[in-house]
């Protein structure tokens, strides 16, 4: 199905899934890596200090992922719920997971430059929908 199918309205809420699974997707590098070391069931958070240093950053990009998500979601259902209906708004919640995947990305591999700059065009894609919801009900 491509995405010039579905209605706009759809597109809001195909990102915000989209989104929730992003959050997962750095950990699964941090349970190969807890594995790698020997999963410690009864203290699996004291383990990080032995996690390789990808699988730390792995861990902060996956902590980061949340707070993240919870500004995106807002935004995109506030754009859900006031009926924003524009090539920009979907422009926005779609760019918002390119850049929080390429985040996750970039943060892994170490590379802060990048991973700071998709931090920025995922923070202005919410910004986006934000202010297009309330230019909406004005």
């Amino acid at each position: 199905m491509s995405l010039s199918l579905l209605p706009v309205p759809a597109i809001f809420l195909y990102s915000i899934v989209v989104a929730a699974i992003l959050v997962y997707l750095p950990y699964l590098l941090v349970a190969f890596a807890r594995v790698q070391v020997g999963y410690d069931l009864s203290a699996p958070r004291a383990m990080f200090d032995k996690l390789p240093p990808y699988a730390q950053r792995a861990t902060w990009a996956h902590e980061n992922s949340f707070e993240g998500f919870m500004v995106f979601a807002a935004a995109a259902l506030m754009a859900y719920v006031t009926g924003v209906n524009s090539t920009e708004a979907v422009t926005a919640a779609i760019a918002f997971n390119i850049a929080r995947l390429l985040y996750s990305i970039f943060y892994i591999t170490n590379i802060p430059l990048l991973r700071s700059l998709m931090f920025g065009v995922a923070s202005f894609s919410s910004g986006t929908l934000f202010y297009l919801s309330l230019m909406q009900i004005k």
